[in-house]
This record gives structure tokens, C-alpha cells and sequence, in this order.
């Protein structure tokens, strides 16, 4: 029966098993968003994954949301990621990069004084966000205007592109968790009218403009979506409406693989994403959220998904498909190291003997 041990194709690559890493946020990045060699060091500890899908990476300056995230569109942070790349490589494993832009999520403060940029003039609230100058409230983001957004989607195919000269695998582009292309997609943040508002094909246009500039300068191409996700103030009226009518499109758009957030994180929105979406998508479907061994490998035996990428078990565990083949106990993450400086709770995490 196929299950997570099961090698499979990933577009071009061949992976030997289905036990992904999920992208995970760390800030560890030096200074201008510059990765360096403790990332590295991190990255190489947890090649054995099927395939690493790393850290949401600023496709363009000036958008970040984060301390310290990475960032690929500079020549050093090109540079900068080619010791992750080939530091998994050279342990024999392959990596994705996740690019992204912050959207209304960013904070002047991260930026330079610069605002924040989003669908419409709408604020994320309930939350603070960390700064050089502690927890702030998110501010309210200027809208962008229609004719800003070809730059964006511009911004996107040319971090595809310097992820590609780094040496990663693939791309998958980041329309989840409230972020700039999610806020698009869902019609609780994006309330504008014209080519990129209104209808399911004008909240999905920017995206699907995005793919194809990827796809242009990459022949491995995934996104990440969560229509249940209510992180950053994030709500849609239909979900599993948005779900299926992207599933249909993404088809047809030269998309590779679809990573599904089959949750939300603050469990207010519920439904099944997964049935309708395996229905009209015909490429490599990845789930994500709060899988266990055995749920992933009966969804899997079942024909229901793919593969499962998991994401605070490999961060604690960097032998993780090891440790899930064994049945051996796992290391519990550390949330108070998650996105603090250095080492500790990063590349300190023991493998098994």
C-alpha cells in the first residue's frame, strides 16, 4: 500500500519518501535579510525530508513582516541561500523556496517608515506584531492601485528566478495565511472593485498572473493556500467555493503541486477542503495541519492526498522520517525559541543514535 514511505514524482524531482517539511517562519536570517551559515546548518540537519519547502522568502525589498526573515532579491541573499542549498544538496536532499510578499501584515517599523500595501484599506486586528520597538498594532494598509500590481507579479518571477541561480529545486509561491496574494483571494480583505475584485476570477487574477511569471522561469512550480486559515484577521464568505473554483483553474495553469492548509489556526472556520479540491486538480496534492503518522498514511493509502508536510515536528525533529518509519518517540518543539536568535531550539534539536 502507498503511504509516507513511498518514493514518488514531484514534477522533475524524485523524492524517496512523502514526509515534506512544511515552511517554517525562524528569523534567523543575518543582517539585510542575508541567509548565512547557521541557516544552512539547519536546513542540512532535516535532508533526509522528502523535500524541504523552506521559510517564506521576500520576493521584493521593502515588504517584510518579520525580524530577520530571509529575503532573494539581492545578490547577497542569492548568494546567501546557496549555502543552504548546496549544504542540503551535498547531504542528499532537495529544497523549495517559498516566495512571498507581506502585504498588510508588514509594519512601518520593519520597513524603513514605509506603509504597508494591500487589496483594500484594511487593517488587521486582534493581534500586535513584533518590532524593533516591541509589540505594535498592526497599521492600516494603502491600497493598491491596478496599475501597481504588474510590478508586484514582476517582483514575483524575478525572485523565481534568483531562487533558481541560488540552486533551489522549485518554487512555491505563498498565497496563504493573509498574506499580499491571500488578501486577493478572499473576500473579507478584498473588497475593491475592477479587474482584481469582485468575482471569484477577479480576486484570483493577481495570483494566477503570479504562477504563470513563476512558471516562466522555473520548471517546478507549487502554491500554498488556507481558505479555513482566520490567522491575520482572514475570512471568506464561501471557502469551500474558492477552493474548488481554484482547484479547477489551477489545473490548467501549469501548476505542479498544491499545498492545502486543511485548517484554521484559531479553529473558527470548519470544512472539508480537501474532497472537492482532489476532485478538479490534476497535479500532486500536499496537505498540511496537525497530521499524524498514521491519519497521513491512511489519507494517503486512500488515494485522498499525496503527500503530508509537516511542520513543527520537523522543526524539533530533524530526523523526522526516521523517527515516523521507527515509531520512535519525538522531540516537543520549544515555542519560546521559535523565532528568537541563534542556535538554541534551531540546530540543537538531537537526531536518534
Amino acid at each position: 500500500m502507498t503511504d509516507l514511505f513511498t518514493p514518488m514524482q514531484l514534477g522533475s524531482l524524485e523524492l524517496p519518501n512523502r514526509v515534506l517539511m512544511a515552511p517554517l517562519t525562524r528569523s534567523r536570517a543575518e543582517q539585510d535579510h542575508v541567509p548565512g551559515t547557521l541557516m544552512a546548518k539547519y536546513y542540512a540537519q532535516r535532508a533526509s525530508a522528502g523535500v524541504i519547502i523552506a521559510e517564506a522568502t521576500m520576493a521584493m525589498e521593502g515588504h517584510s513582516s518579520f525580524i530577520n526573515e530571509p529575503a532573494i532579491h539581492s545578490a547577497a541573499q542569492v548568494e546567501g541561500w546557496r549555502l543552504s542549498t548546496e549544504a542540503v544538496h551535498n547531504a542528499g536532499g532537495r529544497i523549495i523556496l517559498q516566495i512571498w510578499h507581506g502585504g498588510r501584515a508588514c509594519h512601518p517599523l520593519l520597513n524603513g517608515g514605509r506603509q504597508p500595501v494591500a487589496p483594500s484599506p484594511i487593517a488587521i486586528t486582534g493581534d500586535e506584531i513584533h518590532t524593533p520597538e516591541g509589540k505594535k498594532p498592526y497599521v492600516v494598509p494603502r491600497e493598491l492601485t491596478d496599475e501597481e500590481l504588474p510590478a508586484i507579479v514582476e517582483g514575483f518571477r524575478l525572485a523565481a528566478r534568483n531562487a533558481i541561480a541560488a540552486g533551489f529545486d522549485g518554487v512555491e509561491v505563498h498565497g496563504a495565511n493573509g498574506y499580499l496574494l491571500d488578501e486577493f483571494l478572499r473576500d473579507g480583505s478584498n473588497h475593491r472593485t475592477g479587474p482584481y475584485g469582485g468575482s471569484l476570477e477577479n480576486r484570483s487574477r493577481l495570483l494566477l498572473e503570479v504562477i504563470e511569471a513563476v512558471r516562466a522561469e522555473t520548471d517546478l512550480v507549487g502554491l500554498r493556500i488556507s481558505p479555513l486559515n482566520g490567522y491575520n484577521s482572514m475570512a471568506d464568505s464561501d471557502p469551500l467555493g474558492l477552493s474548488s473554483w481554484l482547484a479547477d483553474r489551477l489545473s490548467s495553469a501549469g501548476l505542479d503541486f498544491l499545498h492545502v492548509m486543511r485548517g484554521d489556526f484559531l479553529g473558527q472556520q470548519q470544512g472539508d477542503l480537501l474532497t472537492p479540491i482532489r476532485e478538479r486538480f490534476s497535479g500532486t496534492l500536499i496537505a498540511n495541519m496537525g497530521y499524524s503518522a498514521s491519519e497521513a498514511n491512511a489519507a494517503i493509502g486512500a488515494g485522498d492526498i499525496d503527500a503530508v508536510a509537516f511542520g513543527t515536528a520537523f522543526l524539533a525533529n530533524p530526523d523526522l522520517p526516521e523517527r515516523l518509519r521507527r515509531g520512535a518517540a519525538l522531540n516537543s518543539p520549544d515555542p519560546a525559541t521559535f523565532y528568537s536568535p541563534g542556535s538554541a531550539g534551531y540546530t540543537d534539536y538531537p537526531a536518534l543514535p
